[in-house]
């Protein structure tokens, strides 16, 4: 490919809505463009990483006994009713009628039409296990897309589906998953790590996310804190929905300071920091209480007071698919009190408006109330607090960790400090078990003639997002550094003058060379100053560049690496045969 030839368009500055690197990166160097929010035009080269990506995804699902099919985009409501999620799914599932009023949807995932497929086509235990998988098109209406290709609306994905006939077949297609997984993000240049994770929508109970780490002092691309144990013989690794931890002793009984349940003033006291103060208490035995809106009812959050919650699991131990904190205004109205006087007593006799659904508040209570004595509650009363409190004062929680794990605490498993860092999840893969099939009526005849329900499970590849993720992780101040086995070309030849006959005249021999040799080569053939580009060239990232100077006189010219920076000075065909032999397992 010529450069005069190759439709890219780089940019001088940053794009003014990009917050990350890949995302700057990505549109300056004229890999992707803005259609809308959230959704990108994917430019040709942009496109050729992201179909290097897919044949390598392609090759190691292949290898691993998965076979490629291709599901529609849009699918009908019937499915997702038949699921049960059709209502429970949330307003990230784009909703829309045909010209015949039946109900669509935009695929966000593909459960219920491979369980169908799997209904309809198999019908005998000796037709498993079997692993379905496909490269398509996702949509989810995100709130809020951000980061560029890491958390857009429309995406493409690699998802695949395991029948088994038994949970031991389960955990081998998981197994063998895990594996290839690895293989397949080790040869995108991206070292991962697996990290136990929530299922969230996808549902299951054994879930793991695929972690690319970053380093938080080097950008904010990280959108999950992953928390891990240094210890190698341990490998504990969660991300901060599903992470637990052990805690240190505390004070958590407070009958040296209170002896008796009684309502006291507390004026002022809007914070934690301001209430312990002011009754000169630790903190460890208040019980802060937390208010949120969940699938629009009312929930109830306790935790002691040093801790922080982890909304997704308060969301998931009441059964939510939506959850937010409630407004100040929306305390006022409920309770009667303002922020930070909030808490579980008599609260059966809160009324409920109108506009929430239920007549009764959830409670769910963290595992570090359990332990907790004659502790301190809000009374519900601007300016007031219970103290003296017992968890028989009120009426009984739901108890579940919804705890926030902070790095430090001792890891569940082996007693080290864990860790945190940031990380970007470019896959995942879930123990769905027979979600799906039993609420879809999905069986097949067992070795006995009996119908069972198939044992399922899903494995998630954001094909985009792994290639944002590489430029997360290579890349400096002056542009990406495509790993070589994705980069969209894996040498620019650079001319430094297009008038120079014999610098010209060498330039094309080894564009024509290298292209003979099936290397992917792009000609820098512009009139452009040699300033531009070099500039041009290490933006865009290809991997090696060879250039033509002046030193053609002399007969040699410049070979760069751009991932280290390397510069070595060789004969044209020198340069040609080192190029080759570097890159022979890509041609």
């Amino acid at each position: 490919m010529k450069m005069s030839k190759l439709f890219v368009q780089t940019l001088r500055e940053f794009p003014s809505d990009a917050e990350v690197m890949s995302h700057k990166l990505l549109v300056r160097a004229g890999y992707i463009r803005k259609l809308a929010q959230g959704v990108y035009n994917y430019m040709p080269l942009m496109w050729r990483v992201l179909k290097k990506v897919e044949n390598i995804v392609r090759e190691e699902m292949d290898a691993a006994g998965a076979q490629e099919l291709l599901m529609p985009f849009v699918q009908p409501e019937e499915l997702w009713q038949e699921s049960g999620r059709w209502n429970v799914y949330g307003k990230e599932l784009m909703r829309l009628k045909d010209r015949h009023g039946r109900g669509m949807c935009l695929g966000p995932t593909h459960e219920e039409v491979i369980t169908s497929i799997a209904r309809e086509g198999i019908k005998s235990y000796k037709q498993l296990p079997v692993n379905l998988y496909q490269i398509q098109s996702k949509f989810r209406d995100e709130v809020r897309p951000r980061y560029g290709l890491l958390r857009g609306r429309e995406f493409i994905m690699k998802d695949a589906y395991s029948f088994d006939s038994s949970q031991e077949g389960l955990e081998k297609s998981y197994a063998d998953m895990a594996k290839a997984y690895y293989k397949i993000f080790d040869r995108c240049g991206l070292e991962t790590k697996a990290v136990q994770s929530d299922s969230g929508a996808i549902g299951g109970a054994v879930s793991h996310e695929y972690m690319v780490l970053i380093d938080d002092t080097e950008n904010n691309a990280g959108e999950n804190d992953v928390f891990f144990c240094k210890n190698k013989s341990c490998g504990y690794a969660a991300n901060a929905n599903h992470a637990v931890s052990v805690l240190e002793p505390a004070e958590v009984d407070g009958t040296k300071y209170f002896s008796e349940f009684k309502k006291v003033e507390t004026p002022n006291t809007t914070t934690i920091e301001e209430l312990a103060d002011f009754l000169k208490i630790p903190q460890t035995i208040i019980l802060k209480s937390m208010i949120y809106v969940a699938d629009n009812k009312i929930v109830m959050a306790l935790i002691r007071a040093d801790k922080t919650f982890e909304e997704t699991k308060v969301m998931n131990a009441v059964g939510a698919n939506e959850i937010r904190s409630a407004a100040p205004s929306e305390l006022e109205a409920i309770f009667g009190a303002s922020k930070g006087f909030v808490g579980p007593k008599d609260i059966e006799q809160v009324k409920i408006p109108e506009e929430y659904e239920g007549d009764k508040i959830t409670v769910v209570a963290d595992l570090t109330a359990k332990e907790m004595k004659n502790f301190v509650i809000g009374a519900n009363e601007t300016d007031k607090h219970f103290v003296g409190a017992n968890l028989s004062d009120f009426e009984e929680p739901i108890f579940a960790d919804i705890r926030l794990v902070e790095a430090g605490e001792k890891c569940p498993d082996c007693g080290e400090p864990l860790y945190v860092t940031k990380g970007i999840e470019v896959g995942n893969i879930f123990q769905l078990g027979t979600k799906y099939s039993k609420a879809m009526n999905a069986v097949y005849l067992d070795e006995n003639g009996k119908t069972q329900p198939f044992i399922m499970g899903c494995y998630g590849i954001g094909i985009s997002r792994t290639a944002a993720a590489a430029v997360e992780r290579h890349h400096d101040e002056h542009g990406i550094k495509w790993p070589v086995s994705i980069a969209p070309y894996h040498v620019v030849v650079v001319p430094v003058n297009i008038q120079d006959e014999l610098q010209m005249k060498t330039a094309n021999e080894i564009y024509e060379q290298l292209k003979k040799a099936g290397v992917e080569v792009v000609l820098d053939d512009r009139d452009e100053r040699a300033g531009v580009k070099f500039k041009d060239s290490e933006l865009i990232g290809f991997p090696y560049r060879i250039t033509v100077g002046k030193t053609i006189n002399d007969g040699l010219v410049e070979f760069k690496v751009r991932e280290t920076g390397e510069l070595v000075t060789l004969k044209p065909d020198e340069a040609v045969e080192k190029l080759t032999e570097l890159l022979k397992e890509y041609i």
